[in-house]
Parts: structure tokens; sequence; C-alpha cells
């Protein structure tokens, strides 16, 4: 089936028992989906561009500026990363508890202070403790991931994931336009001295990060159907009126009506499901349209967190597959962002700082296209396939192909920029496509601890870049071994985990 185009503005069509939408209006803030679909993406993006503010001034002004060693840089990248890993793997319970909206709010509103703070900072000392606390704002990918998944069905939410992650990721990029820009003309038009230039500058992530946190909290409702507290109430309410959706498709036989939520028995966090007795046979489109009810309710159960079934679905197996995809695909993505720009500047000494960095922003600016296609793909062959294993299999393609890039980059040590460039676009497309086709997965595993899964698989990819940078240190300018290193760690991790199945054995929705 064609595109229609209409669907990027058009109110969108909703899933009569959770009410979330089955297209995505990007174009139009004033629906409530396309809203919430904006702000979940600008509100990553303008973190992500606050998070990697530093880098691109870092080669040469503030380097100066505070007299700064390779080494004092290299720990306060890696500090930034620990900072956002151990946010990450709180905000997922958080989103589980509160709500993705308010955990997004409050991270937000908590990164933006040391971003306001950044201009205070004399010391490599002081540029560490800075960073690391700049770092919160990298764990606001949790609730922006969760707060997608909460508004798009199960049919589009593997693209509305990759596209708000993609373009939030791209933030990376965009700031080693806009820092240096704004530096610029703070120097040029202002007339600032350099040393008070860079700290002004900071100024502005500042603002935006304030302003979008506060109008996600006036503009935006927690779930589809209202407040986070009610979201299982608001879906009982819709399931218990079920026949009248299978009469529409045909079936001949009525499910048994789950007990009324009038009747005062039934928490907050429980849904009853009493599915259908399954025909022999054929499985037919009745028992699918059933079945992607009875899924689509299920889904909506976000357990209350406790140690046993965060302990549960943490040690399963599925989990760990996107642990260790994550771990090689976005470890990658934040370990090449933090070293691209001085790789370029090593290698090809004329681009200069400035030239390097523009060059390098790219890298983070092909999340735009190459994050969300890996959605769309993961989308497409489940559309046509019905198949978890699509997904699951083409997240390990991505990510071997991903290793064999790294290896051919870090083994050849391209001297041309054609080939350097050329190389590096193409890492981008299949890393950067790994993480939106594995983010396109999540939402599947383990659906009633959404938030958790999503939080251990976001850090996962922290850990990744910690532990890539933490090498990326140890070889000092050596940036082609990091390269072919990290690669051999991507195959490895990813060949390790293909055979395990998608979801856990048993989970309703995962033929």
């Amino acid at each position: 089936m064609a595109f229609d185009i209409r669907l990027l503005w058009k109110a969108p069509s909703v899933n009569p028992v959770n009410h979330k939408a089955k297209s995505i209006p990007a174009l139009n803030p004033f629906n409530l989906y396309g809203r919430v679909f904006l702000l979940s993406w600008w509100g990553f993006f303008i973190a992500f561009w606050s998070w990697y503010a530093f880098p691109p001034l870092l080669t040469d002004t503030i380097k100066k500026d505070l007299r700064l060693s390779q080494n004092d840089i290299a720990n306060s990248n890696i500090l930034g990363l620990v900072a956002t890993l151990l946010v990450r793997l709180g905000a997922g319970t958080a989103c589980d508890k509160i709500g993705p909206r308010w955990t997004f709010a409050v991270i937000l509103l908590t990164g933006a202070i040391p971003t306001a703070l950044a201009g205070t900072i004399t010391t490599p000392q002081g540029l560490i403790v800075i960073r690391f606390f700049v770092g919160i704002l990298g764990g606001s990918f949790i609730p922006c991931q969760v707060w997608t998944t909460g508004f798009f069905d199960k049919n589009v939410v593997g693209t509305a994931n990759s596209f708000a992650a993609g373009f939030g990721n791209a933030g990376s990029g965009v700031t080693y336009f806009v820092m240096p820009a704004i530096f610029n003309s703070l120097v040029q038009r202002q007339g600032l001295t350099e040393h008070v230039a860079w700290r002004v500058a900071f100024v502005v992530p500042f603002i935006l990060i304030t302003v979008t946190a506060v109008i996600m909290i006036l503009a935006c409702p927690d779930t589809p159907t209202g407040m986070w507290s009610s979201r299982t109430r608001d879906v009982q309410r819709h399931l218990d009126m079920r026949d009248t959706f299978f009469t529409t498709t045909g079936g001949d036989h009525k499910l048994q009506n789950a007990e009324s939520i009038h009747s005062g028995g039934l928490a907050n966090d429980t849904i009853k499901l009493n599915p259908p007795p399954r025909t022999q046979g054929r499985y037919t489109e009745t028992q699918a349209v059933e079945d992607d009810l009875l899924t689509a309710a299920s889904w909506e159960l976000v357990e209350k967190p406790s140690v046993s079934n965060s302990t549960k679905a943490i040690a399963s197996l599925p989990t760990w597959t996107l642990i260790a995809a994550y771990f090689c695909s976005f470890g990658t993505e934040l370990s090449v962002n933090s070293i691209l720009g001085a790789f370029y500047n090593h290698t090809f000494p004329t681009l200069g700082q400035t030239g390097s960095g523009n060059w390098a922003a790219m890298f983070g600016l092909l999340n735009f296209v190459f994050r969300p296609a890996g959605g769309i793909i993961s989308d497409l062959i489940y559309r046509y396939t019905r198949s978890l294993w699509g997904k699951k299999m083409l997240i390990h393609s991505f990510g071997l192909m991903t290793g064999v890039f790294l290896m051919v980059i870090g083994f050849t040590n391209p001297g041309t920029k054609a080939m350097m460039f050329g190389l590096m676009t193409g890492l981008a497309f299949f890393e950067e496509a790994g993480n939106g086709a594995c983010f396109s997965l999540v939402p599947h595993v383990h659906p009633t601890s959404n938030g958790l899964i999503t939080g251990v698989t976001g850090a996962a990819g922290d850990l990744g870049g910690i532990i890539f940078l933490l090498i990326a240190r140890y070889e000092g300018t050596k940036f082609h071994r990091v390269f072919w290193i990290i690669g051999v760690i991507n195959i490895v991790g990813n060949a390790i985990v293909a055979w395990i199945q998608p979801i856990p054995k048993g989970q309703l929705g995962g033929r």
C-alpha cells in the first residue's frame, strides 16, 4: 500500500481499546498525538544538544582557556556518560511509577541547572563535575521512548520511536554547528572575549530546555486517555465493550465481559482478559483482530515496580538480547561522537577545529534519516510477516554490518577524505538504523514493564559508550585501533545473542 502523505497532518485513527494512534500526525501540533510526538523528539533533541554542547568547543577554545590535557577531556567525556547511565536506570522505573511525561520534565529541569552553571567552570575538575551533572540530560531518552510507546499503536510504534529518537540524536550533530556559531557571534558581534563568550553560549540551551519542560507539563497529558494513575481503568472500560468490535469483523462467538469497573473489585493496575477458545486449523482474520485487541489491553497493564517483577524482567534472555544489541550500537555512536572530531583533525590537520567539527557533525545529523529508517524497515517487516523474529534478525544484521564497517575503517585507516567520509556514512547507516530497529522491538518485550526495559536497554548503550571511551582513552591518538576493536565487539556481541527468541515464551502478542 502506498504511503498517504495526508497522514502527516490528518487526525489519526485510534485503537478502540487503548486509544493509541495508528498513524503519526508529525506535522500537526494542534492534534494531541502530533503534539506529544513533537515534544517527545524536541525534548530529547534539546537535551542531546546541551549534553554534547561541550565537545565542539573543547577541541580548542575551552581546552586553552582551562589549560586542559587530553586526559582531562577524556575523563570529562566518560563522567558525562556515567551520569546518563545512572539516570537511565532510574528513569525506567520512574516512568512505570509516575508516567513518562513527568519523568521527562523533571530530567529536563534538573539538567538545565548544571547547563546554566557551565559558565562558572574555572578548572579541569570543575569541568568534570559540571559535565557529570549535565549528563543527567542524556537520561531523557527513556521517557522520550516510553511516551511515544504510550501514544502510538504497535503497527507504527517502531516508526514513532525511531523518528523521535533519530531526531533527538541529531542534536549531537546540530550542536557542532550551533555552539560554535553562538560562540563566534558573541565574539564578533557582541565584542565578548573568548573567555566570556563560551560561558555565555550555554545560556541558550538552558533557556530552551526550561521552556520545553514547562510546555510539556502544561500542554500534554500522560496518556491518550488522561492521567497516568487512571490509565488501566480507562482501558478496561473500552475492553468491556470489545464484543462490539469483534461483531463487526464477522465473528460468530462472543467473549465474556471482564468484571465491570464499577463493581469496585478491580484494582487500578489490573486488566481482566478472557480470551476465546482458539479455533483449530487456519488462523482466521477474526482471531487476528481479537488477539490484537487482547494484546493492546495487555500492553496497558504496566506493573507497579517491585524487586521480584523487575528482577524477572531484567533476567530474561530476550531482555539481554536488547541489552547486548544496544550496548554495541549506541555505545558505538556515543564513543564515535566524542572522538570523531579529534580523529578527523588528527588525520587531516588542514581541516582545523571548525572543519573537523563540521564533518564530525554530519555523523550525528544523519540520525535524522538513518535511525528512523531502521524503525520503518522493522515495522514493514513485522507488518508483512507478523513475526517478531523478523525484527530481531534485522537488529543483528545491522549490528554485524556495523562491526564490518568499523573494522574496515580501523584496518585501512583511510588517508583520503573521500574514502574516510564514505566509510563513515556507511557506518552511520548501519549503526544508527540498528538503534532504531532495536527500539522497534523494545515495546514488545515485557510490555507490562515497558519503562524498566526501556531504561535498562538505554543504560546499556551508555555503558557501551563508557567502555568504548575507556578503550579510546588508553589508545591515545591511535583512533584507527579504537575503531577496529569496537568493530570486533559489535560482531561478537550480536552473534552471541542472535539465537535467543524475541520475547519470553508464552507472552501474549508474540506470534
